[in-house]
Parts: C-alpha cells; structure tokens; sequence
C-alpha cells in the first residue's frame, strides 16, 4: 500500500514537472513586480504563476487545518459538556428515585449535589421544592420555585406547581396573580381557568369565578367533562342569585332561580331560594307554591320546614295541617311527611293524633333521637311518666345496664362495646369514652366537704 501511495507521488509529480517545463517553454517572457519604487525584482511569468497557486494551496491547507482544530476542540468541549449532562441527569434521577421512595434526606442530598453542579437546571428547582415542600419547609419550597420561574418563567409546570403550593399555603392572592401570568401566555388553558375559578370561589368573588365559567363552557361544548362544568355553572348562577338577594334585588333573584328551576328541577336550593324570594318580596301565595311544589316533586324535608315556619309567623297552622293531612291522604306511606304531622300536632297539643303518627314511625323500625324525644314529650303530656322516661332513655342511649359507650378518635363512629380496632376504619386503639377530651382537661374544683348524717366532729 505503501508502494503504491509513492509510485503515485512521483507520478503526479513527473506530470506536475512535465507540465511545468512546457508551459515554461511556450512563455518565455519575464515580470518585474515592484514592492515598492525601490525595491522589485524580476521573475519569469511561469514562475510567478507557480508561486500564486503554491501560495493559494498553502492559504486554503492553513484555513483547513485552522477549521478542523476548532472543530476538534469544540467537539471536546461538547463532549465534556455531554458527559457532565449525563452525570447530572444520572445524580438528578437518582434523587427522584429516593423522592418516589419516600427518602427525604437522601433526595435531598442528591438533589442538592445535582442543583450544585448545574444551577441552571430548571427540573432540579423543581424536584428539591416537592423535597422540602413534603419536609414541611413551605417558605424554602416556594423559594426554590420562585427560582425556577426567573429560570423558565413561560414553563407550565413551573407555573403551575407555584399557583398551587401558593394555594396550599393560603396565599390566594399571590397564587391568583400566577395564574392570571399563565392566561396572558396562553388564554385558552382550560387548567388554568378552573384554578383561578376555584380561587375567586374561595374568595367570593362570584362575577369574576361566573365569567369564567363561561368561558370554560366555551371550550368544553362536548365530552364527559361539559356536564359537570354545566353543573358548576347552575351552582355559580345560583351564588349569584343569593348575593342579590342578600343586596335586596329580589327581582333578579327571582328571575334567576325560576330559570335554575326550570332548568334543573332536582336542584332544591334554587326553589327554596326562590320560594324566600318571593316571601322577601311579599309574594306570600307564590312561595307557598313553590315549597308545596318543591316538597311534592323532591321529597325534601326543608320544604316542610320552610311551610311551617311561614304558616306559624302568619299564624295559620289550620292551613298547613290541612295541606299535611291532604298529603297524607295522596300518599299514606309518606313516613317523612308523618313525622313533620306528628310534630305539628304535638305543638297544637293535638296529643293523641301526634302520638298515633309518631308511634307509626317507631313501629316502622325508625331509630333516632330526635323521633323519641317526641315521643317523650307526648307520653309526658298524656302523663304517662314510665313512658316517657322509657322513651328519654332511649333519646339519651342508656341501657338499663347505664353503659358509656366508646367512640372511635379517627372516624368518630359509636358502639357500645370496646374493640382493640375499629370495626369501621380499621385503626387500631382509636376507641375511647365520647367524653374523654372533656374529662381529661377538666378541673376538680374544691368545695367544703359535707358531713355524713350522724357523724360528729372531732
């Protein structure tokens, strides 16, 4: 290989002479070049022309060499660069790794050492936040976060984990203002609006919360998601409603709940809002309608409560009993409508028509306190004492054996038996007296010891 790479030198070399000699000798003139007034010197043309392309080959070989040590050296710098990437990403994942897995100190020593070596890395900021974000350390977290921000300050998730620790940490106003940023750079981000939504709700700002609603619906005209923001568009419809019933513009609030109704006629708080709207505005019939209505397509028992306070102030219960006992005639097995009589009754004093309707309650496997507390009340007004104590122990929970009880500390759920774990949460040694808090922060207070009948004093 070595042969053949001379044998061509020489060979391009005898051309190159060969060549030479013969354009030497068809131009046998000379050219004197002059440097300057002084100084010049005179050369066969031949040889000036060699000396040009000698000199062109040399410049174009120096700009080469030139180019592919530069290129050399910057290759060596990306690389280096690469490879310090590399050991920071492998630190940086590391360090998630130890997040994922709960190992706070550890994460953050990783973290820390991959943030150390590249300041400029904007995922880093981030991960070391949720670090000391879940440590507790809420002031360090939003720090590392605001640093993020000047870092990538257009990145969503930058923005978004800000507004939300900002959220969190009750600084809605702050957290509001990084929302509003991330609208200005994008005004359709659907996320963004449900936050800063959510935030006006909290704050009560209701018009600011209903524009955007508005549009949020807009962009989600379609898909499983446009019936539940329709849903929190009837609900801010009807905050508003309240607010201008609260500021004396019954009117509008009237307007608005009827086409709620209309609309969503399962939706109670719309009539039972209009219903006082209309009694507000002293549309007294009209708002008897209306909770007579309510209470006759939806079963809610604060139509009822609703009725008897109305007829009570007006001081008619005459009509309402006679709507109660119409009702009961329409539907006889209306068991909630039954105890609502059976109390009218019983604040009439009509005894033994509330006794009769409250026991149907009781014989109907219905347990509460509130039912035999009514029954006491009957009972003692009948004056049948054992009765109504049988029924005030029952109300109160007691047992002949005048057990305590125990009550769950996590879930708060009742039983009347000790168990090592509850039964509804499943949390261990949670069970204690209901009074317990109570007792524990009591005092005893002193008080002069009474002395025993028969006992003398010393």
């Amino acid at each position: 290989m070595a042969m053949i790479v001379i044998a061509l030198f020489v060979f391009v070399f005898i051309v190159f002479a060969l060549g030479f000699l013969y354009f030497w000798g068809i131009n046998p003139g000379e050219v004197t070049v002059f440097l300057t007034q002084d100084i010049h010197f005179t050369l066969p043309l031949t040889i000036i022309l060699i000396c040009v392309l000698l000199l062109g080959l040399l410049i174009g070989n120096g700009v080469h060499i030139v180019s592919a040590v530069l290129l050399s050296f910057r290759n060596w710098k990306g690389g280096r660069r690469m490879r310090k990437a590399e050991e920071i990403s492998s630190v940086y994942r590391s360090g998630v790794g130890r997040l994922l897995s709960g190992d706070l100190k550890k994460a953050r020593t990783l973290l820390k050492k991959a943030l150390d070596r590249d300041p400029k890395r904007v995922d880093s900021h981030l991960a070391l936040a949720s670090v000391a974000l879940q440590e507790g350390n809420t002031e360090e977290g939003i720090e590392l976060l605001q640093k993020a921000r000047k870092l990538d300050p257009k990145g969503l998730e930058v923005l978004f984990k800000l507004g939300a620790t900002l959220e969190e940490t009750g600084r809605l106003e702050e957290a509001m203002g990084i929302y509003k940023e991330l609208l200005l750079g994008e005004a359709d981000n659907r996320k963004a609006m449900r936050a800063l939504r959510d935030i006006q709700i909290k704050v009560g700002n209701i018009n600011e919360a209903l524009e955007l609603q508005k549009k949020i619906l807009k962009l989600t005209s379609s898909g499983p998601k446009s019936d539940v923001e329709k849903t929190i568009m009837m609900q801010l419809r009807y905050q508003r409603a309240c607010n201008d019933l609260e500021n004396g513009d019954v009117e509008k609030t009237i307007e608005t709940c009827r086409d709620i109704s209309k609309k969503n006629p399962g939706f109670t708080p719309a009539r039972v809002t209009l219903g006082d709207a209309y009694r507000q505005a002293e549309r007294k019939a009209d708002a008897v309608r209306i909770y007579q209505e309510g209470y006759k397509s939806l079963k809610k028992s604060v139509f009822l409560a609703r009725l008897e306070d109305h007829y009570i102030k007006e001081e008619d219960p005459a009509t309402l009993l006679a709507f109660y006992r119409s009702q009961m005639q329409t539907d006889p097995a209306d068991l909630l409508l039954k105890l609502y009589l059976g109390r009218l009754c019983l604040r009439l004093e009509m005894v033994d028509e509330a006794l009769t309707h409250l026991t149907d309650l009781e014989t109907s496997n219905i347990d509460f306190t509130k039912l035999h507390l009514l029954l006491a009340e009957a009972q003692r007004r009948r004056h049948n004492i054992e009765d109504a104590v049988s029924e005030y122990q029952k109300a109160l929970g007691i047992d002949h054996h005048l057990r305590l009880g125990f009550v769950c500390e996590v879930c708060n759920a009742k039983f009347s038996e000790w168990h090592s774990r509850c039964p509804e949460c499943k949390n261990w040694d949670s069970l204690v007296l209901p009074e317990r808090q109570q007792i524990s922060e009591a005092k005893l207070i002193d008080q002069p010891k009474s002395i025993p009948h028969g006992s003398r004093e010393s």
